[in-house]
């Protein structure tokens, strides 16, 4: 039986980027299916019943495997990849713990504060709905506040885990892709005002995964403003000048 190659359903916004970014750290074959949730895609009875009956996006297909959520993504491929591409998960158990310890701050600390400005900011305008600015002030200060932990701990090494890129970086770098997009509310200088974390920044965003990443994001977001239709991308476009060139357009919905 021949291998499948994996895929990976997404939709736009952060939420997708993590596991399209580990895809690419652990330069793995796949195929982005692109799901226009927006437009309801993920609701309807095919992608409800065979790949997220939450009705949501990412979801990975790897042979038999069905897996959503993104965290339960990305540690999958970094534990079932471990030695192809980049190494994501240290094998010592107390790293292991300071990686695992960190993706729960992202998770309970910063993503809820991230997400809430990313949702007013961004989604809403997108959707054509009013920004709701009752919430953005509030969460801006304890976004602040807990900023203000990240750069204590970036000042004493390179990565929120220590010395390696982990797992606890990749899924931070998608929220502050947007956050830096933002022009409104001053969100950039979270980030920009914070040397150690402004370096953090730069390295996670230097690392040549991150713009085949964005390619597929920016190229797919494209796509979809233009047209309303679902699209595929293959990975196999390593060349991110090429990437544009090798989407192929489906014409059928679920």
């Amino acid at each position: 039986m021949e291998d499948q190659k994996m895929k990976l359903h997404c939709g736009l916004f952060f939420s997708g980027l993590p596991p399209i970014l580990c895809l690419h750290e652990k330069d793995l074959d796949f195929e982005l299916v692109f799901v226009d949730w927006v437009a309801g895609e993920t609701r309807t009875k095919t992608f409800l019943s065979n790949l997220n009956p939450f009705g949501q996006v990412p979801v990975l297909e790897d042979a038999d495997l069905k897996l959503f959520e993104s965290m339960a993504i990305t540690r999958y491929l970094a534990e079932q990849y471990k030695d192809v591409g980049t190494d994501l998960l240290p094998n010592d158990p107390k790293e292991r713990a300071i990686v695992s310890m960190w993706m729960e701050i992202y998770t309970n600390q910063f993503l809820p504060l991230a997400s809430t400005l990313i949702k007013e900011l961004v989604i809403k305008p997108y959707q054509g709905l009013a920004t709701d600015f009752t919430p953005l002030q509030e969460n801006k200060e304890k976004l602040s506040q807990i900023l203000n932990i990240y750069e204590a701990r970036l000042g004493e090494s390179p990565y929120l885990a220590g010395e390696s890129f982990t797992l606890a970086d990749l899924h931070h770098l998608s929220p502050i892709h947007y956050m830096l997009k933002m022009e409104e509310e001053g969100v950039k200088d979270f980030i920009y005002s914070r040397p150690n974390v402004a370096a953090w920044v730069q390295r996670m965003k230097s690392r040549p995964a991150w713009p085949k990443t964005v390619v597929m994001q920016e190229h797919s977001f494209e796509l979809m403003r233009q047209r309303r239709l679902p699209i595929h991308l293959d990975s196999s476009c390593h060349e991110v000048t090429t990437v544009a060139q090798k989407t192929a357009i489906v014409t059928g919905n679920n």
